[in-house]
């Protein structure tokens, strides 16, 4: 078989693949850093990072370099056994992230479901909460992850319909709003899940003070906040993770995409010994869980973080990203928000559908994806410069200008 086409191979997907996704309509074959590149050779800046999964930039040398080294020794265990880089791994994360245990799972919503289990034990057997009676207080718009249980608390239909019958324990309140949580809290009440910045919802960032009220509700009722950083995690926001930004110690941190640096799935839950202690042998577990290459990119990719100090360059790229967007000042722009590398389009709906944009910005060789109907996120990989920033923007003010 001969080199295939973009057509050709767009064609074959929409044939043999399950249709549940809607793509745009471009091809990648090949990436470095922020640069993506198609069949044909053209050039395109990623401006999606695969939804926050590829901070450190595409195929990064130090982190590619942790995956040959490691598949050339050892990729599997299980977690029957002990292996020599899982305790390293962890280790490094609990000094990131100032917890005492870390959990390894591979992707986000197996964290999230760790998170939920995790929470759910510690009622019963911490908090004394009545056998099967838990109750999780999660938010509208919410965007968490795609398993049974996640579905069954989403306020999406298109995430939502047709899946049930769905799991209960979960009591959905508005966003943003902490008079909701607080009518929301009862006995029953063993943790509250919350994305400190809603991304899928549409970079939706709530006002400052929020976090550390839902933070001082858990404290006083005695319940765990546990923050889904899936998207928003290692550096994203301009922050090593967004909840830093209210400066709150939650009790449970969920993380995934970035972890993996781009290249692996490997996600992770991090609390203290008597929140996660709550686990005993054999009551959770993941095959994949743990395996040393998915610990030794890791490892990787949080010291490229560090390293490269890609917290303070996302805040203030970010910063400067933002306000070149917000003085853009066109009739389709009804309002920029975000923090960090993590930006929000958010349209006129006279302006008609985000869509329409994502494609004339990918002809312009740009590549963002739009959420919702009317909303174009904008989270470049953390490695962009000023001068590509500048670039981009140029090209947003042809298509939005």
């Amino acid at each position: 078989m001969g080199k295939l086409g973009s057509e050709q191979l767009m064609e074959m997907e929409h044939k043999f693949g399950a249709h549940n996704y809607h793509p745009l309509e471009v091809v990648i074959s090949k990436a470095e850093g922020i640069w993506v590149e198609n069949p044909e050779g053209k050039k395109f800046i990623d401006m999606l990072s695969a939804y926050s999964a590829v901070n450190q930039g595409h195929r990064h040398p130090k982190i590619i370099q942790a995956l040959k080294d490691q598949a050339d020794v050892l990729t599997l265990t299980s977690r029957a056994f002990f292996n020599d880089k899982w305790p390293v791994f962890a280790k490094k994360l609990s000094e990131l992230t100032k917890k005492e245990m870390i959990l390894p799972m591979n992707t986000g919503a197996e964290a999230v479901e760790t998170a939920i289990k995790t929470m759910r034990k510690w009622g019963y057997l911490k908090k004394g909460v009545k056998k099967d009676q838990a109750e999780i207080i999660v938010f509208d718009e919410n965007f968490h992850g795609r398993t049974t249980t996640i579905v069954s608390f989403s306020t999406d239909p298109v995430a939502k319909d047709n899946y049930g019958p769905f799991t209960p324990g979960f009591k959905i309140v508005a966003y943003n709003d902490l008079d909701a949580v607080k009518n929301a809290i009862n006995e029953n009440t063993v943790g509250i899940l919350v994305e400190p910045i809603q991304g899928e919802a549409g970079v939706v960032v709530p006002d400052d003070g929020y976090l550390k009220g839902l933070s001082k509700l858990a404290k006083d009722n005695n319940f765990l906040l546990a923050v889904d950083e899936v998207q928003t995690g290692f550096a994203r926001t301009g922050k090593m993770f967004a909840f830093m930004y209210e400066d709150i110690d939650p009790d449970i941190i969920i993380m995934g995409k970035a972890l993996g640096g781009g290249v692996f799935p490997v996600s992770a839950v991090a609390a203290n010994e008597d929140v996660l202690g709550v686990f005993k042998p054999g009551s959770h577990g993941s095959t994949f869980g743990g395996n040393p290459l998915g610990c030794a990119v890791a490892i990787a990719a949080i010291d490229v973080l560090l390293d490269e100090n890609l917290v303070e360059k996302s805040n203030e790229l970010g910063n400067y990203f933002m306000e070149q967007l917000r003085n853009l000042k066109s009739d389709k722009i009804k309002l920029v928000r975000g923090k960090g590398l993590l930006i929000g389009i958010v349209l006129n709906e006279s302006a008609g559908k985000a869509r329409q944009y994502t494609t004339a910005l990918k002809e312009k060789g740009l590549l963002c994806k739009e959420t919702h109907d009317w909303i174009i996120r904008f989270a470049p990989p953390l490695v962009i410069t000023k001068k590509d920033i500048d670039y981009a923007i140029g090209k947003i003010k042809e298509v939005l200008g």
